[in-house]
């Protein structure tokens, strides 16, 4: 249970969250239609795409859910950690998704369908990439599991439960922030095509960045006198 938020959490997942919703609305107005963010529902769609002996949507459907797990497999790979702790490897991770972001950019510029799985590579490693902190499980992505959680609180308080209220207020930040970045991404989409992809890459080019030097800016931690 959080019971206090460092402000490199609050704001990291804020602005995760935003670029994440960004990403997702210009993919799902793009020409694949499809969410790169949200497996549930593409798992449903892959189910159907079966169901009906759809040969070409069963494999991209398939290589985007591929595509997601790929990205979270990375994070696991780069950070190696379930629970949020600074260190440089957050930094490689925000690097690396941003070359991602920027590889689809190109690609969907070209209107190649690569171009969707390496945006859902890019989400799936932002949302393995954040975990947990202090029990708290934090998505930037998707807002399915939070939604629950967040409704799960108020559900609790309203019976006179105690809740924490600072997970419960970090968790509409995120809602709001993702729904923000969809409805930035739609409006840039709507203008500029495929070009409303820079915001979210600057977003994330700019969080790995800032995270680099506030770690620089940390005293160094020597070990103990023996």
């Amino acid at each position: 249970m959080i019971t206090k938020l460092p402000k490199w959490i609050l704001w990291g997942g804020a602005v995760l969250a935003f670029s994440a919703g960004s990403v997702n609305s210009v993919a799902l107005m793009g020409f694949t239609n499809l969410s790169v963010s949200h497996v549930t529902g593409n798992v449903s769609l892959f189910s159907a795409a079966i169901a009906h002996f759809d040969g070409p949507s069963v494999l991209f459907i398939g290589a985007s859910l591929i595509a997601f797990l790929i990205g979270a497999v990375l994070s696991g790979f780069i950070i190696g950690q379930n629970s949020l702790k600074l260190g440089r490897r957050y930094g490689r991770a925000l690097y690396l998704e941003a070359l991602l972001l920027i590889a689809s950019y190109w690609l969907y510029q070209q209107h190649a369908y690569l171009g969707q799985l390496t945006a859902a590579m890019a989400c799936g490693l932002q949302n393995a990439m954040v975990a947990t902190y202090s029990g708290a499980v934090i998505r930037t992505t998707h807002l399915t599991g939070l939604t629950s959680d967040m409704g799960a609180a108020i559900g609790n308080w309203l019976a006179g439960r105690a809740i924490s209220k600072p997970t419960l207020g970090f968790q509409a930040i995120i809602w709001y922030c993702f729904c923000g970045g969809g409805v930035v991404g739609a409006f840039l989409f709507a203008k500029v095509d495929y070009a409303a992809f820079i915001v979210p890459i600057v977003i994330v080019l700019a969080a790995a960045f800032m995270y680099n030097q506030a770690l620089d800016r940390l005293p160094e931690r020597r070990p103990p006198a023996l």
